[in-house]
Parts: structure tokens; C-alpha cells; sequence
């Protein structure tokens, strides 16, 4: 029993690592009124922040985004003396920055004392803060509390609410889609010949280890719940390390540089065509036999730790067939906030457990299993067709970030095209490998994936000639990329004034908006600009291997009505944090740790953190006349009307 409570208190420490905040009432402002007598009052503003959330002191050498408080008082009323901070705020040194670095955790109190003369009136209280978490920071946010003070003030009025709603910077569509997406492939993995044939393995094992049924449904749960832990723990403490060492910036950077430098991506291309080679029958993956065998000698002992190691050699016997899945769901991830990784393995294995702990309490459902044979082996071969697929994302992404420009949208096109055109043939039982067992006759379930997979073949046909292939927007390479291209889009309508601007825009040889727009690639080139033809400024933070950015042009860019206010009434600025070309030494930033930033991708990164407190693409700024943001940034969000609406307000407000 003590062991089992071992067990349940290290789980829990897993909960933690697990939690995603969403941003929603991520701080929660309210005040109060204290009637002092002879006139003098003190208002308490108080901020309440949901679990993991911050802010940052009001002192601007401890914040590159202080909070700042300003009163603005009606006649008859005087501040007294300065704004008091009546909470201990918590001080960590950052090198990234250069300097340390202080916030308010759980709540922040600020009192402001006040003399009325007469009947009295309102003060208007102005907050302007930044909320941040472990993984990311949201726009700063203003606020405005309107105060009143004299004769129609309580004693002292009950806390009055004003509650903050707030959005994810990534959009919280994109973590939710990623979560469906790893679901789908935890449930994939459990149809591979490495993960399968464990399946009467195990609940074999747990019927003799049981002892009772009701003894036997906890060790399958606890069995589910170990091979969760071995899937995601790994990635949780990989995450606290960089973290505790680094901070947040660190952590970001770690990820970044796996998501967009050539090295990892070329390792995981190779690793993927070795891996669908296996599959195709050319040669075996397997770990070293030494240590499975260890590991399942160790599960013959019983009892939890027998369970435990049970777990750890299904994870490591299954591990040829879920590697590439795992690669390939965490790489994705890696494009988001920093704990998306760790939520998207969470999904995944929780999805790949599921089965053995369900056949594990229900083992008659194990008879109603086809058994292992040749169909086994079909699957592995599909999945080595989509292991070829996959992989070339990966070189895609390190060649349009380095501008090799070797897989263009064409070839990469013409690669899937042939890929899923063999894969039918395979399914057809026109093409044979090693492994395979005779097809004697078509199945009814082998034709519907094989018409499946040619209709899909045939979708992607018309985008040899620029067909713009919105279902894949986020899986291909951008449309510029593409030399053949039979209707180009209209070109951008620009004053004669600044046409010879932005056709000659820095970087312009290289990087191209979608859809024909015309912009800028630099924020002093896209400022001077704007303020030359009077126009607010469309900040676009992007990334070469955003999957979520391609499907935002795909989807909500490629609107008319979109692209008629962006070309008409916005300067556009595109800002790849992502991108490795090195920039003249004229254009080097130098952080405040003395740290030179010498890449285009490094600098506009260290801008959106800076600037703006963000690291995730897409992230979306309406920037007018001084620097002023006009409206609240926007994230990920496929609404073409909420994308227009967010437009048309952020020209209202740049002509107030």
C-alpha cells in the first residue's frame, strides 16, 4: 500500500508540468475606497493573477514592460504623496537581457492617497500591464477604472471588479488542433507490427499478476498511467532544465533552433527515410536486445515495479514504429509556446495507453482483435509511405529558412504527387515488397483508402500551375516559391510616390509577401514609409517554418476583402523570426547583455520579445503614428470576419 501511495504522489507531480493557461482571466483587477475623514481617501488597486501568471514591477530598470498606474483626477481633487506598493515583488537575474528582471506573483496591491475638496468627483485610474506565464507573454493591456470620490463614496466600498479577458499571442485553435492531431496519431500507433502483437502480451500478464479482477483493473490503470509518464516526462523535465538555467528566452531559443536550424531538421529527413526503409522492408530497426531483455526480466517480478518495467518495454519494444510519430509530433509542436510539447505528448500518449488499460479491465474484448498477419505489414508499409512524405517538411523547412532554394512548392508538390500516386498502386496490389503477403483479392476497405488516397493525388495536381491548395497551406511552401504560376494574383495599387520604395524593399530579392502584396521585410524601412503616406502600419511576425503562419495566408489572407484593406490602407511589414540570412554589420543588434545579433531571424525575434513580450508566430500588430498600437494584437484565428473587423478597427482608431 505505501508503494501504491509512491506511485499516486509521483503521478501528481506530473499534473503540474501538464497545466496549460489559456489566458482567460488571466489577471483580474478590482479596487476599493477607504474614507480616511477631512477629505482624504486611498484607493487600493489590487490584481489578482490566476495560478503561474505575472507582472512586472513598476520600476523600469526591474522590467523591459513595467507596470505603469497614472491617476487622472476631476476638479477638486489632489494625489497625495506617491503611489504605494504594498506587495513583495520576486526579483530573477535574465541574462538574456542583461539585467534583473522583477514581478509580481498571485497578487499585486497599489494604494494612492487623495484630498477632496467640495462634493467631489471621479479619478480615473490607468493600468497598463503585461501578463506573462512559464511559456509565453500576452499583449500589454491598458486598463481604465473610473473612480469615484466625496459625498457618494462608501466608507469603504466592497472591491469592484474589473476582469480582464485575454487571448493566447498562438491563438488557441492552434494548440487545439495539434492536440487532435497527436490523439489521432497515438491511436495510429497501436496499428503498427512493433505495438500490436503487445497487445495479448499484456493483458496476459496482468490476468496472472492480478490475483482478483478488481486488483488487476488497478494495475492496468497504473500500467496506462507509467506509460503516459515515460512518454511525457521527458519532455517536461527537459523544459524545467532549460528553464531553471536559462529562463523563458532560453527555453524559446532551444526550440526554436530545433523547429527552424538545418541540422535538426536534416537529422530528422535522414532519420525519416531511414525509418520508412524499414518499413519498406530494406532492413530491421530495433534497440539493443540487452536492453529490452532487462527491462522485461524486471517486469516478471510483479507488483508495481514489475508494472512499471512492463510499461518501460512496451515504450521501448514499440519504439522503431512510434519514433518517427513522436518526431513528428513534437517537431510541429515546437512552432508554439514552449509547453506546447509537453500538452501534445500528454494527448499522444494518453491516446496510445488508452487501448491497453481498456483490454487490460475488458480482456474479452482482446478476442474480437483480428490477429497479427500480413495486414500488419500493409500498415507498416503505408506508414513508410507517409514517413517519405513527412520527412521532406523537414528539408522543406530548413531550405526555405536558408534559402537554398532547392525544394521549390513545384518539386515538392511533384514529390508528394509521386509518393500517394505509388501508395495507391500499393494498395491496388500493383506493387509488392519483401515482407508482403499475396493479395488474392481486393478488400472493400483496401479499395475506399486506395480511392482515398488518388482523389487526394488528384487534388494536388492543379497546384503544379498555382492552385493555392488550402487544405495543405500549412504543409507546403509558400506560393512565391513557384515559377510556374498560370493566374498570378493582382498587383498592389501604391501611390507613384512610394512605388520605387517598396518594389525595392531590403530583403525583397529574398522574401515575398503572399498573394502579391507588396511590403516591407524591415521596421525602420516599413516606419519611414508609413509616415511618409500617411498610413498605419501592418506588423506581420512570421517564420518560415510556422505552419500555422501558411495556413493564416491560406485561409484568411486569400479573403478579397482582407487584401483590399491590407494593400489599401496598411503599410505591410513582414518580420521572419525565423530566418538565418546574415545581415550587414550596419544592421546588428547588440542586446544588453553585449550578445551581437548578426541574423535577420535573430533580430526580428529579439524585436517581438522586447517590443511586444511574444515569441510565437503568427502574431499580428496595428501599429500607427508614434509607435501607438492601435487595438489589441491578434494571434492563430481562421475568422475571416473577425480578421476584417480587427482591420477596419485598428484604421478607425490610426484616424481619430
Amino acid at each position: 500500500m505505501k508503494s501504491l501511495k509512491r506511485v499516486f504522489l509521483m503521478l501528481l507531480c506530473v499534473v503540474p508540468l501538464t497545466v496549460f493557461a489559456q489566458g482567460e482571466n488571466a489577471v483580474k483587477w478590482t479596487h476599493s475606497v477607504a474614507d480616511k475623514g477631512d477629505g482624504n481617501y486611498t484607493i487600493t488597486l489590487k490584481a489578482d493573477m490566476e495560478d503561474g501568471w505575472h507582472i512586472y514591477v513598476t520600476d523600469p530598470a526591474k522590467a523591459f514592460n513595467p507596470t505603469e498606474i497614472t491617476f487622472e483626477s476631476g476638479e477638486g481633487i489632489t494625489a497625495k504623496g506617491e503611489l504605494r506598493l504594498l506587495s513583495k515583488a520576486k526579483f530573477e537575474n535574465d541574462e538574456l537581457l542583461g539585467m534583473e528582471i522583477g514581478h509580481y506573483e498571485d497578487e499585486a496591491i497599489f494604494e494612492q492617497d487623495f484630498k477632496v475638496e467640495g462634493s467631489g468627483g471621479e479619478v480615473k485610474a490607468s493600468v497598463t500591464y503585461q501578463a506573462c506565464n512559464v511559456g509565453s507573454c500576452l499583449s500589454p493591456e491598458t486598463k481604465d477604472i473610473v473612480i469615484t470620490l466625496g459625498s457618494a463614496t462608501n466608507e469603504t466600498a466592497a472591491p469592484q471588479e474589473e476582469v480582464k479577458a485575454v487571448k493566447d499571442a498562438a491563438g488557441e485553435g492552434s494548440l487545439w488542433s495539434l492536440i487532435i492531431e497527436a490523439i489521432l496519431w497515438g491511436f495510429a500507433a497501436l496499428l503498427t507490427p512493433c505495438v500490436f502483437p503487445m497487445v495479448p502480451m499484456t493483458v496476459s500478464f496482468f490476468m496472472k499478476n492480478s490475483g482478483s479482477a478488481a486488483r488487476g483493473r488497478i494495475n492496468a490503470s497504473l500500467y496506462g498511467l507509467f506509460i503516459v509518464a515515460l512518454y511525457t516526462l521527458p519532455i517536461a523535465v527537459l523544459i524545467i532544465i532549460t528553464r531553471v538555467v536559462g529562463g523563458d528566452a532560453v527555453t524559446a531559443d532551444i526550440f526554436n533552433w530545433l523547429a527552424t536550424h538545418w541540422l535538426p531538421n536534416i537529422v530528422f529527413f535522414v532519420v525519416f527515410m531511414i525509418f520508412a526503409a524499414s518499413f519498406f522492408g530494406a532492413f530491421e530497426i530495433t534497440l539493443p536486445s540487452a536492453l529490452v531483455n532487462k527491462s522485461d526480466a524486471q517486469s516478471d517480478k510483479g507488483g508495481i515495479g514489475g508494472i512499471f518495467f512492463m510499461a518501460l518495454t512496451l515504450v521501448l519494444v514499440s519504439f522503431s514504429c512510434t519514433g518517427p510519430i513522436v518526431g513528428s509530433v513534437l517537431i510541429k509542436s515546437t512552432s508554439g509556446e514552449v509547453w506546447s510539447p509537453i500538452i501534445t505528448m500528454l494527448a499522444f500518449s494518453t491516446a496510445f495507453a488508452l487501448p491497453f488499460t481498456l483490454f487490460a479491465f475488458f480482456p474479452s474484448m482482446l478476442q474480437k482483435l483480428p490477429k497479427s498477419g500480413g495486414w500488419l505489414n500493409s500498415v507498416k508499409v503505408v506508414l513508410g509511405f507517409v514517413e517519405v512524405a513527412l520527412g521532406f517538411k523537414f528539408l522543406s523547412v530548413a531550405d526555405q529558412v536558408y534559402h537554398w532554394n532547392l525544394l521549390d512548392r513545384e518539386v515538392y508538390l511533384a514529390i508528394w504527387i509521386v509518393v500517394f500516386s505509388l501508395l495507391g498502386l500499393y494498395l491496388l496490389g500493383k506493387i509488392k515488397f519483401a515482407h508482403d503477403s499475396e493479395v488474392k483479392h481486393l478488400s472493400v476497405g483496401r479499395l475506399a483508402l486506395a480511392i482515398g488516397v488518388f482523389t487526394f493525388v488528384v487534388y494536388m495536381i492543379p497546384g503544379m500551375w498555382g492552385a493555392p491548395l488550402k487544405a495543405l497551406s500549412g504543409y507546403l511552401p509558400p506560393l512565391s516559391s513557384q515559377d510556374f504560376v498560370i493566374e498570378k494574383y493582382a498587383p498592389a495599387t501604391t501611390s507613384s510616390s512610394g512605388e520605387v520604395d517598396v518594389n525595392n524593399a531590403k530583403y525583397s530579392d529574398v522574401l515575398h509577401l503572399p498573394h502579391g502584396l507588396k511590403g516591407f521585410f524591415d521596421m525602420k524601412e516599413a516606419e519611414a514609409y508609413a509616415a511618409k503616406v500617411g498610413k498605419p502600419i501592418f506588423i506581420d511576425f512570421t517564420g518560415h517554418g510556422c505552419v500555422n503562419c501558411r495556413e493564416m495566408e491560406a485561409r484568411v489572407w486569400s479573403d478579397a476583402t482582407v487584401q483590399q484593406i491590407l494593400r489599401d490602407e496598411y503599410v505591410i511589414v513582414a518580420l521572419y523570426t525565423d530566418d538565418k540570412m546574415p545581415l550587414p554589420e550596419s544592421d546588428w543588434v547588440t542586446t544588453e547583455t553585449g550578445k551581437v545579433l548578426k541574423t535577420l531571424g535573430k533580430v526580428n525575434a529579439n524585436y517581438a520579445l522586447t517590443r511586444f513580450g511574444v515569441n510565437a508566430q503568427p502574431y499580428y500588430v496595428l501599429q500607427g503614428k508614434d509607435g501607438k498600437i492601435l487595438g489589441e494584437p491578434r494571434g492563430y484565428d481562421l475568422s475571416v470576419e473577425g480578421f476584417v473587423n480587427f482591420l477596419k478597427k485598428g484604421v478607425e482608431e490610426y484616424h481619430k
